[in-house]
């Protein structure tokens, strides 16, 4: 009996991933929007109704996507974090946006599912939300970090940060713990510059105008370490 379920189970794994693996290619020919599970099957040569036990719905399969992709660009982010001398807080942010780029120039039409627009008809249950973070904590631990070690500087360009903000920095400090008001701002704004401008790169804003995208990625996430306050 165990080693019949055994089996079966990675029969099924098998089977799960071969459909995971057709539907990312869908997603570069159909988009999101135009993913079918009735089209998955014909490329497959399975019937129609044999998927449903796998995905009982388009956006049981979209959900799985979503989940692998955000899962696949925090273990590079985790990855890119652990190769870098703790104490180094500059390398290690630059490590994780690079690494951001680096996945989302070979993975462009999933990226597109992650943080393009949104898929119509589809909400992304709560079961994204472990996944979709795990970049986001890594980030959120570099800041932190630098923080507790007396090592950010920021220039003081910005004005103080409005009293009624104080509520969003409380929840946005469950992931960048032990920093003030503004620290969580100019993170904030980091972070989102880093996929503002990856969003422009991959969907097309640059063309004909940033050649160079490479070298000027790498400057525009220096000028967010030294927005930051991290040391050059």
């Amino acid at each position: 009996m165990s080693s019949s379920r055994t089996a079966r189970e990675r029969v099924r794994a098998e089977l799960t991933r071969e459909i995971t693996d057709i539907a990312r290619r869908h997603l570069a020919t159909e988009g999101a929007g135009g993913l079918s599970l009735r089209a998955v099957a014909r490329e497959m040569g399975m019937v129609s109704s044999a998927i449903y036990r796998y995905f009982p719905s388009r956006d049981d399969l979209l959900t799985a996507l979503i989940i692998d992709g955000y899962n696949a660009v925090g273990e590079a982010v985790e990855h890119a974090d652990g190769a870098c001398p703790p104490e180094d807080h500059t390398g290690r942010w630059l490590a994780v946006c690079h690494a951001v780029r680096d996945w989302a120039l070979a993975h462009p039409h999933e990226y597109a599912l992650l943080y393009g627009s949104p898929v119509p008809g589809y909400q992304a249950p709560q079961d994204t939300v472990a996944a979709a973070v795990r970049d986001t904590i890594v980030y959120g631990r570099i800041i932190s970090d630098a923080y507790r070690a007396g090592a950010l500087n920021p220039p003081d360009v910005c004005p103080p940060v409005p009293a009624p903000f104080s509520e969003d920095a409380a929840r946005v400090r469950a992931i960048i713990p032990d920093v003030p008001d503004d620290v969580i701002v100019r993170s904030l704004i980091a972070w989102t510059g880093l996929f503002g401008w990856l969003s422009f790169e991959l969907f097309g804003q640059f063309n004909n105008t940033v050649l160079d995208t490479g070298t000027a990625f790498d400057h525009s996430m220096r000028c967010q370490a030294a927005f930051l306050g991290l040391p050059a």
